[in-house]
């Protein structure tokens, strides 16, 4: 897998979660004439260094983040901990344990501390902690400028050229990802992180022999771990070799049983074979081995995926229910607001539109009423004119949903947010869709995220509009043969696709 599910809607502008620290300290780069400087690799210089008053704090950081970028978070968790514990000031810790949060809650907790350490250590993990905060706010333009500092001071740090790989592969410019990836696996060689989201990159590029190189090289760099079958899977998944890729999930499964995204995959490979049933059997055992709430999220949203894509709806409502309850027992505000907009784009799809209206509108209230930055709070606000384009559009109020779509698309442009602006162009299609004007849909739909099933079907009806069979199929095929792991979006319309 690349990473853990992410932190719902609220999290999905973080750069990816494996921002991840050097594990050599320079005193000079550090204002904390208390920090920890260990240099045991003569080869060390240029690198980010870790700041704390701790050597055994430092000890247990780097144990966490070995495991981290092995992909084994729920066992990350401890090591950040007892670092934590023992270095209270340890900045980077607070920040590698709040990308590895099993809960929303979690996650803003530990940013929020680590945002407040930031002017306490290195220059470098400063810009890391920046960079992680201005994802979080929806700040791209932020978050971009931290990173290219970070870049510019450190350009021979394997983990820094990683993170900018991982903001490229965030903003679905994977050529630009691919060569930072690379960049990070040739500073470092054995750095096996790289080589699983440089894997990513290239499969996202729609590259498959070099992304099998990079995953099978991640394989060889460590043979005794989990994650590297689990990648290797996915892909085979996506190039619809199912039962090739349950192989490979049930190898990183023999190596780790509670390596749970495992059953993930084997389960979505079960579903898309046309077994439903085994499929639902097969995410059911996660909630066996489930060691947190996150894990039981894992679950539960890979449950409510099989279910709506078998047409259960009214089941897989009781799914997200039953998410949403696992927030409310520790107040996990960004989970629950996660789960009301995963309710409501259902409900959307149900033809409950005053249903679904209502759900997102609970959310909204939700995040206005917690202790969120200002930035996220108007993010929510923004988001909401996305919500009630979509409501309008379902009741055909086409002047309401240009209304609610033209705020949006201006709200985005001020924002100049990469992923916004693709869904402002997503409502603008489906408006033109509406209107029967099909060429407009094209052109719309066209500047709309193309790793979204959903638009690459509304591209499939375009097209069928404009009386164009061949690329009506073309992109009925990519959506029906999307083969990921569990996406709500992919569930909606896989079975519509496969019938064009």
């Amino acid at each position: 897998m690349s990473r853990n599910r992410s932190m719902l809607l609220l999290l999905s502008l973080v750069v990816a979660a494996t921002f991840v620290l050097a594990g050599c300290a320079n005193v000079a780069d550090s204002p904390n004439k208390n920090t920890v400087a260990t240099n045991t690799d003569p080869n060390a210089g240029g690198k980010i260094p870790v700041t704390t008053s701790s050597e055994e704090a430092r000890k247990e950081f780097l144990q966490g983040r070995d495991l981290n970028e092995k992909l084994l978070i729920q066992d990350s968790i401890a090591h950040y901990d007892k670092a934590i514990s023992l270095d209270p000031n340890f900045a980077s810790a607070e920040l590698n344990r709040a990308t590895v949060s099993p809960t929303g809650k979690e996650f803003f907790d530990h940013l929020k501390k680590a945002v407040s350490l930031a002017d306490k250590v290195s220059n470098g993990e400063k810009l890391l902690i920046l960079a992680t905060d201005a994802g979080n706010n929806g700040n791209i333009t932020k978050q971009k400028e931290s990173l290219d500092q970070l870049i510019a001071a450190y350009p021979n740090d394997e983990r820094a050229n990683f993170a900018l790989g991982a903001y490229y592969f965030g903003q679905q410019d994977f050529p630009q990802a691919i060569q930072y990836y690379k960049k990070a696996t040739e500073l470092a060689s054995t750095f096996s992180s790289a080589f699983n989201l440089l894997g990513y990159a290239y499969r996202q590029n729609v590259d498959y022999p070099n992304a099998e190189a990079a995953f099978k090289k991640y394989i060889e760099l460590i043979p005794n771990d989990p994650n590297p079958y689990d990648s290797y899977g996915e892909l085979l998944l996506k190039m619809g070799k199912f039962d090739d890729s349950i192989t490979q999930y049930r190898k990183a499964l023999s190596i780790d049983q509670n390596f749970i995204n495992a059953h993930q995959g084997i389960g979505m490979a079960l579903l898309y074979k046309g077994n439903a049933d085994e499929a639902a059997a097969e995410i059911q055992k996660i909630n066996g081995k489930a060691r947190s709430d996150g894990e039981r999220r894992t679950a539960l949203f890979a449950l409510t995926v099989v279910d709506v894509d078998s047409g259960k709806w009214d089941k897989a409502l009781a799914d997200v229910d039953q998410q949403y309850a696992l927030g409310e027992k520790t107040n996990d505000v960004p989970g629950m607001t996660g789960d009301l907009q995963l309710k409501g784009n259902i409900m959307l799809e149900m033809g409950k539109y005053d249903e679904a209206k209502a759900q997102f509108e609970k959310g909204l209230k939700m995040t206005q009423d917690a202790n969120f930055s200002q930035e996220i709070k108007d993010n929510a606000g923004l988001f909401q004119h996305y919500n009630l384009a979509r409501v309008a559009l379902g009741k055909k109020d086409l002047a309401t949903a240009r209304t609610e779509a033209e705020a949006f698309r201006k709200g985005t442009e001020a924002k100049n947010n990469p992923g916004q602006m693709k869904q402002a162009h997503q409502l603008m299609g489906l408006i033109a869709l509406e209107e029967k004007d099909y060429d407009k849909a094209v052109s719309e739909l066209q500047q709309a995220n193309q790793q979204n099933p959903y638009d690459l079907y509304r591209l499939c009806q375009a097209y069928q509009g404009k009386g164009d069979a061949g690329q009506a199929k073309t992109f009925g095929q990519k959506a029906a043969n999307f083969n990921s792991l569990p996406v709500i979006n992919y569930a909606f319309v896989r079975t519509k696709a496969a019938k064009v």
